[in-house]
């Protein structure tokens, strides 16, 4: 029952694939994990680029104790268990814990603060990992006391290896799919590394519908994973349980039957966001509802779709309705403190809002006028009447004098007094 991508996961770097930079000669996480140097850090990058394969290898060359937990549902309780085993090592007087926490930036500020002492003390060896820029999403205080390491999506040819040897696992050396046991021989036994029933006497019907993967099904596998190779492994698994053989259509019908096809920094994920933006700026509250749902579905962050809706309450609704970007900053809360499953709630409330809320880019246009002015026009002297003039040689150079509160002379640079950015006057709040 174990599935396929846990099987094949590598156990030390010499079988890890990519990320040359952090674990290649003399890179950083390399020299850490030969060194065994002890010490948190956060692995940064998309999914299924190898971030708990590496915390694993970290922990097994250090021996460590090594416990796993996802911050989507565990909490403080979680952590004050593990502080409190003993370690399997303690007799050795070895007591490092290794705790690999995926998708930190799930954990709340609380539970940071609730896990900065342990970090700080080294009664846990903190090895994060997220697809959030650290930067925002991990407390200074935490942040401070660990290293960050970026990882890369897998390229095509890294995809390739790895693709190969999940095949490899699934394929017999006469090109046949592993089967359930019934006409195998238990006389023959497979690899330890295979652990898994061989066909030995397949039928001509079998060996044709069963022969090996082509490249073009595995370019499109390829292609589809957009460098994740969890998900490349997980198609092939799928595939080859659903069908008698790997193909592009089978692939296809695999990937249809289990998700929407949606990557996080493909094509469709701006398609996605770019209709959901259109359908609330066109006030069409059902498109922008559904296009919502569908990312949402898909897997995408709610915070990220937040912040575009409070761009867009500003960008697009503006001073026709400025309590707009009070809600939309409310949702943008609601997904911060609450997550998923119930903010989708806040969100489906925050659009329907905006939807039918009245539009005004007056002061989005009437801002990037007055900026395109200051690149064109460089730094303008200002009026002498509203410079600060906090010295007594500041205001006997005029610096200040004349400006009288509520003056409807420009305070505009000369070069640009006539200038009119917003065109029209702030709407009467209903």
């Amino acid at each position: 029952m174990e599935p396929l991508a846990s099987k094949i996961r590598p156990k030390s770097l010499e079988e890890f694939v990519g990320q040359e930079h952090l674990v290649g000669k003399d890179k950083p996480l390399r020299i850490a994990i030969e060194q065994k140097h002890i010490m948190p850090f956060i692995l940064w990058g998309p999914p299924g680029v190898g971030k708990t394969t590496l915390a694993r290898i970290y922990a097994n060359a250090l021996g460590a104790d090594f416990f796993e937990l996802s911050a989507v549902s565990a909490g403080k309780d979680d952590i004050r268990q593990i502080v409190g085993k003993p370690s399997k090592q303690k007799q050795l007087g070895f007591k490092a814990k290794v705790l690999f926490l995926d998708e930190i930036h799930r954990f709340n500020k609380a539970q940071q603060d609730y896990l900065l002492p342990f970090v700080e003390s080294g009664e846990l060896i903190l090895v994060g990992a997220t697809t959030e820029n650290p930067s925002f999403e991990v407390i200074p205080a935490l942040l401070s006391r660990c290293r960050v390491f970026v990882l890369n999506e897998f390229s095509d040819e890294e995809m390739h290896t790895i693709i190969k040897s999940a095949l490899h696992n699934l394929i017999r050396p006469s090109g046949t799919f592993s089967s359930t046991g019934e006409g195998n021989n238990p006389s023959l036994n497979p690899s330890p590394s295979q652990g898994r029933e061989i066909i030995t006497n397949p039928s001509p019907e079998e060996e044709r519908g069963r022969g090996e993967v082509n490249q073009e099904a595995i370019d499109w596998l390829i292609s589809m994973a957009n460098g994740d190779a969890r998900q490349a492994i997980a198609m092939i698994e799928n595939t080859s349980k659903l069908y008698d053989k790997i193909t592009i259509d089978t692939l296809k019908e695999t990937l249809q039957s289990k998700h929407l096809r949606y990557d996080k920094k493909g094509e469709e994920h701006y398609n996605t966001i770019s209709a959901f933006i259109k359908s609330m700026r066109a006030s069409q509250t059902d498109a922008a509802l559904y296009y919502l749902g569908r990312m949402i579905d898909s897997g995408e962050d709610p915070k990220f779709i937040a912040r575009r809706m409070v761009i867009f309450a500003s960008e697009d609704i503006g001073l026709a309705q400025p309590t707009a970007l009070v809600v939309a900053n409310a949702v943008f809360q609601a997904c911060e403190t609450i997550g998923l499953p119930e903010c989708q709630i806040n969100l489906a409330h925050g659009v329907a809002y905006l939807c039918q809320s009245k539009k005004d880019r007056s002061s989005y246009e009437a801002y990037f006028a007055a900026l395109a002015d200051v690149k064109e026009h460089g730094n303008l002297p200002i009026p002498m009447n509203i410079r600060n003039a906090p010295t007594k040689l500041m205001k006997e150079l005029g610096y200040g004098k004349g400006y009288e509160k509520y003056d409807e002379e420009s305070y505009l640079p000369e070069k640009l007094k006539n200038k009119k950015y917003l065109k029209k006057k702030p709407a009467e709040p209903e």
